[in-house]
């Protein structure tokens, strides 16, 4: 984890703050009340939390490298709730309830997100608006259409979404050549390291430690003493009397128990730089989901309160055969190195010049076109969704990851909600769905009789 990371465009962005390499005392505390492993916007949320609950207790927060240099200032810059379309594989896993229930609450946590950079007034180039899903066939179309109308169905609201159905009008509307239909509705796109950077150092104006270039390597009871924990780390040993794991994709090199049930994949987005055929006035003004057979997906956040850079994520046909060869090559699970890879890029360029009209036949001149990707840390979870709550048999050891590339629709409610946990409340109080919740039940189920990982088969970005 200590070297090789490729830079995403939000760290470099900031490459002269002097957050990145921030130690709030030159030496490693020898103790604390509670460690925090991990300083992106779910470790950085859980100590501002901590901070209104605990007043009197001391805090650390740990990173293994740049602070909040993991998954949220890697991702492809979107708070984009789902609405509606994973509704048929939530159900399926979890029943129409449950499934109706995630989707409450990606659209409260994106409420909520929007809500703080409001109040606060972050410089964090938000913006909010429609975002768009569109699907690019007639198979998929009938599959999202056949969705939507389940979720409906099942209670779930859909007023705030807009439809439009008829292929014409698609098209006008998404400004894509080959599109059958629409689906719009309320999100913001982002610049996650500077949202993040705001909320830590307000942290750290009420006496949270802060320690980058400080990797926990591994979390042990203590034979005796006052404290109950040893964390060990590169820097040396501290001891404190609560964990909270907010290390998301790293979860299982910390602890081994959760390996195969927190599984790390890279992933990669795309920063494109738009012709003057697609710049001004003609600048794409919504943020997107392209719906693509096979379960293929494009995310595009166009950053257009901004300075108008195109983000491309998802799991377009290039991901996906990089996912097959980590599979192959599991070593590489953490490597966030990976930068510029045209297996990838090549489709993203593929999707651009079939649906934007005009774009292929634009010259692009210096500094225009598809100038860089890179790679970040998808957390995978066995089942789909995160695991919130005390590790089963390790009590004061507590537990925020496995966000399935879909972190930055949870961690608003769900580090909140982990910091009510910790405080004595129940789950029924906390305002998150049932599978959420960490129990010993969920993890035998995933393990199976033979004590090997059950994974499901959804898959972080996969299509309907």
């Amino acid at each position: 984890m200590q070297g090789g990371q490729s830079l995403s465009y939000w760290l470099q962005q900031v490459r002269c703050d002097p957050l990145l390499d921030h130690r709030t005392t030159p030496d490693l505390p020898k103790e604390a009340d509670t460690v925090i492993i991990g300083s992106g916007i779910t470790g950085t949320l859980v100590a501002k939390h901590h901070l209104q609950a605990f007043p009197s207790k001391s805090v650390l927060v740990l990173e293994a490298r740049e602070f909040c240099s993991g998954a949220t200032g890697r991702n492809a810059g979107h708070c984009k709730p789902d609405q509606w379309r994973h509704y048929t594989k939530f159900e399926k896993a979890f029943g129409a309830e449950q499934a109706v229930k995630i989707m409450q609450n990606e659209k409260a946590t994106w409420e909520a997100l929007v809500g703080y950079v409001r109040a606060n007034n972050v410089d964090c180039d938000l913006w909010v608006g429609d975002t768009i899903d569109v699907p690019l066939d007639d198979e998929v179309a009938k599959i999202a259409e056949d969705v939507f109308e389940n979720y409906k169905n099942a209670g779930g609201k859909v007023d705030h979404i807009k439809v439009t159905k008829d292929p014409a009008e698609a098209v006008k509307i998404s400004r894509f050549k080959n599109a059958k239909a629409c689906y719009a509705w309320s999100a913001s796109t982002l610049q996650p390291w500077k949202l993040t950077a705001h909320i830590m150092r307000e942290n750290l104006k009420q006496d949270i430690n802060l320690q980058t270039y400080t990797a926990a390597e591994s979390v042990e009871e203590t034979p005796s003493g006052p404290r109950k924990f040893i964390v060990h780390t590169n820097r040396g040993d501290i001891t404190c009397d609560t964990v909270v794991y907010a290390s998301n994709a790293y979860t299982s090199a910390i602890d081994p128990s959760f390996k195969g049930i927190i599984t790390p994949k890279p992933h990669m987005c795309n920063k494109v730089i738009p012709p003057r055929s697609w710049s001004g006035s003609k600048a794409l003004r919504n943020s997107y989901g392209v719906l693509l057979p096979n379960g293929a997906l494009f995310s595009i956040n166009p950053r257009c309160t901004a300075d108008g850079a195109v983000m491309f994520g998802g799991s377009n046909t290039g991901q996906k055969a990089l996912d097959e060869w980590v599979e192959k090559h599991p070593e590489h699970g953490t490597n966030d190195g990976f930068a510029s890879l045209e297996s990838v890029t090549k489709h993203v360029r593929a999707f651009v010049e079939e649906e934007f009209e005009g774009w292929k036949d634009t010259e692009l001149g210096p500094g225009e076109g598809f100038e860089y990707s890179w790679s970040g840390i998808i957390g995978l979870s066995a089942d789909g969704v995160p695991f919130i709550g005390e590790i089963p048999g390790k009590p004061g050891q507590w537990i925020c990851a496995g966000h399935h590339g879909h972190g930055m629709a949870r961690t608003f409610t769900a580090a909140p909600g982990l910091v009510k946990l910790m405080n004595g409340e129940p789950w029924s109080a906390i305002g998150l769905p049932d599978v959420y919740q960490l129990t010993a039940e969920r993890l035998k189920r995933l393990k199976g009789s033979d004590g090997a990982p059950k994974l499901m088969t959804m898959k972080a970005g996969a299509g309907l």
